[in-house]
């Protein structure tokens, strides 16, 4: 009988997903599930986009051209534009979400065996990207303590090897929020000139800033034909479902090897495309995205003096996105979050992600979990109150007990 594939068996499971089937029974058994476990906003997603998909004028859902359809090709333009980023619509590839642009760029930037430095906690997607394409990722461990800012240049170029052809990392980040300084992208972009690397920027948090200020990896001229950059309108229109990215490059070699994997795929969808355009058309559409952020903002600092009132839980305030990755008073963070899910009493219980799952290094974040804030301010006063119990439970019972039922 066939096997499949090795690179197949070794691409993991999301830790955000993994463990959703026993939300699901929860569920069934009627409790009410705060869902901190993924960044799905709450958000209604705008209405200008809703009525551009609504109202799209298409007789035959034929296939969308592969580098996109050209009025959302310039609709994106215009939104770096706007963002003080000139691209041409030649230096845009519509992508199937963000997804599938670090694949692309991963494809573009590596050949089988290749090696790719990441900045760990990481967004645990990367490695499974990593893994369907061959490229082993490096890591470059970051922490809690210092904010998950990057280590001295010194730590980070002694991981470079002859295999090393590339850095990703996202800017703010996902799972840890963090938003690099100046100087930090300084030393990045410093590292790929001297050691001929590509930089693939994961941008899709740009606007969830709270602290700080988000510069662009396409803003530094040194490294114009080095940035691969990864973007998606999944997060800051509320958007998820909708599948509609960007891959973004002032190369042309690279633009050319991305419009041969676009068209092996065909086409990204059609109708949110169109609802892109028609949401970029709406006079008011930076408005609403700022209006967006400020609610996020709100957000993160109540979940954050929420945070600050468990005992035994640890964390540094996130500058940006909407997550909060934090340390537990517990040894095995997945133990617990399985143990809320199937015994914890009550009408409530809460789903975080398990931290083990953002990194690759063994044993690292096995105490940790990531919270998505992406609740109404009354869910997360609920979700944090629920927390609190369950850590105070969880702590009271046996050892052997504790980790039998998680």
């Amino acid at each position: 009988m066939p096997k499949p594939s090795a690179r197949s068996v070794a691409a993991p499971a999301s830790p955000i997903r993994r463990l959703y089937p026993l939300a699901v029974e929860a569920k069934k058994r009627g409790k009410k599930v705060y869902h901190l476990n993924i960044g799905q906003p709450d958000i209604p997603t705008p209405e200008a986009f809703m009525r551009g998909v609504r109202e799209a004028k298409v007789e035959v859902l034929d296939y969308a051209p592969s580098p996109g359809i050209p009025e959302a090709i310039e609709a994106v333009v215009r939104y770096y534009g706007e963002c003080g980023l000139q691209v041409t619509k030649e230096e845009v590839l519509i992508t199937i979400g963000g997804s599938e642009g670090i694949t692309f760029a991963l494809t573009i930037a590596c050949d089988p065996g290749d090696q790719v430095l990441v900045p760990q906690p990481f967004y645990p997607n990367y490695l499974g990207y990593a893994r369907l394409t061959n490229v082993e990722i490096v890591p470059i461990t970051t922490s809690r303590a210092d904010g998950f800012h990057l280590p001295p240049r010194q730590e980070i170029e002694a991981l470079i090897s002859p295999r090393t052809k590339a850095i990703l990392f996202s800017h703010p980040g996902n799972p840890t929020g963090v938003v690099y300084t100046r100087k930090e992208l300084e030393m990045i972009v410093e590292l790929a000139l001297k050691r001929d690397l590509f930089i693939i920027s994961d941008e899709v948090y740009r606007e969830f800033v709270y602290d700080g200020t988000h510069t662009s990896l396409l803003s530094f001229p040194e490294v114009r034909d080095r940035v691969i950059l990864v973007d998606s309108i999944s997060k800051r229109l509320s958007a998820c479902g909708a599948r509609v990215g960007a891959l973004v490059s002032h190369n042309r070699d690279v633009m050319a090897a991305a419009m041969k994997c676009a068209t092996i795929r065909l086409s990204a969808p059609t109708f949110e495309q169109l609802g892109l355009v028609a949401f970029m058309a709406d006079p008011d559409h930076q408005k609403v995205v700022q209006e967006m952020i400020g609610e996020y903002h709100r957000r993160r600092d109540l979940f954050c003096s929420l945070l600050r009132e468990i005992p035994g839980i640890t964390f540094r305030v996130p500058e940006g996105a909407f997550y909060v990755m934090m340390g537990l008073p517990v040894e095995d963070a997945e133990a617990f979050i399985r143990w809320m899910l199937t015994d914890y009493p009550g009408t409530e219980t809460v789903m975080l992600a398990p931290g083990a799952g953002f990194y690759v290094t063994p044993g690292l974040g096995k105490d940790e979990a990531r919270a998505a804030y992406v609740l109404k301010e009354e869910s997360l006063r609920r979700a944090c109150a629920v927390l609190a119990d369950g850590l105070s439970q969880f702590s009271r019972l046996p050892a052997a007990q504790a980790a039998e039922r998680g």
